[in-house]
């Protein structure tokens, strides 16, 4: 008589506990990706507002966007900054549709990106003179300093590297 082949309980065991290793091994890699992915977006987002802000400047009669009217001791607005990104616009720093003539700059920007970290794409627009906070609060997707032409996710927490989101 013919025993048939099968496995044994012992060597089902040892493929349980195998496979119950590997994922452990592979399922921490798997729930970083998440965070790893919004680092690098919030990373060039922020290359992006940088590259804007520098472009914008250096044909804008070396005023920042956010200022009304491209007066630079006006106080700094964040709808005026989001206009100056994504319509066209004069040397002074007016805005109008796309086509307008007079209007040679821009658009430079298709919309504000959104921070990975809050969802948010609003900016916090310091003052001149006004220093950034001493840390993000995530109650802003940005903060942006027109003045200088720093502008810094509005962020709390940090990266894996300890680095926080709000000094990237």
């Amino acid at each position: 008589m013919k025993r048939a082949k099968a496995f044994t309980l012992v060597e089902i065991l040892i493929v349980v506990v195998l496979l119950g290793v590997l994922a452990a091994i592979v399922i921490p890699a798997f729930a970083n990706s998440g965070s790893l992915a919004r680092e690098s977006t919030l990373s060039t987002n922020l290359k992006l507002l940088r590259r804007f802000m520098l472009i914008y400047t250096s044909q804008h009669l070396e005023v920042g966007p956010g200022y009304p009217n491209g007066n630079a001791s006006a106080t700094p607005l964040d709808q005026t900054f989001r206009d100056q990104a994504m319509l066209s616009s004069n040397v002074q720093g007016q805005t109008a549709a796309r086509g307008t003539v007079g209007y040679d700059y821009g658009p430079y920007l298709s919309k504000i990106p959104a921070n990975p970290f809050n969802g948010l794409d609003t900016i916090q627009m310091l003052a001149n003179g006004q220093n950034f906070p001493a840390a993000g609060d995530d109650s802003h997707g940005y903060i942006c300093k027109p003045e200088t032409g720093e502008i810094r996710a509005d962020s709390s927490g940090t990266d894996g590297r300890g680095v926080a989101y709000y000094a990237y």
